[in-house]
């Protein structure tokens, strides 16, 4: 995780204050990297492509 925040986000911008750096690190991992990753305790998909198929079979 480090590592692709580090490449994806830290290393191509520059803040203007550590509170400007935390916003951005906080809609990185809830923006981006929590809801697209793929996990393999969900068969290697995405939080959002797992729910959107348990609804699915739901309906």
């Amino acid at each position: 995780f480090s590592a692709t925040l580090e490449c994806e986000l830290l290393d191509r911008r520059s803040f203007r204050s550590p509170a400007v750096a935390r916003m951005a690190v906080f809609a990185f991992i809830e923006g981006f990297y929590n809801p697209t990753r793929r996990h393999s305790a969900l068969g290697y998909l995405s939080p959002i492509e797992h729910e959107a198929r348990a609804m699915a079979e739901n309906n």
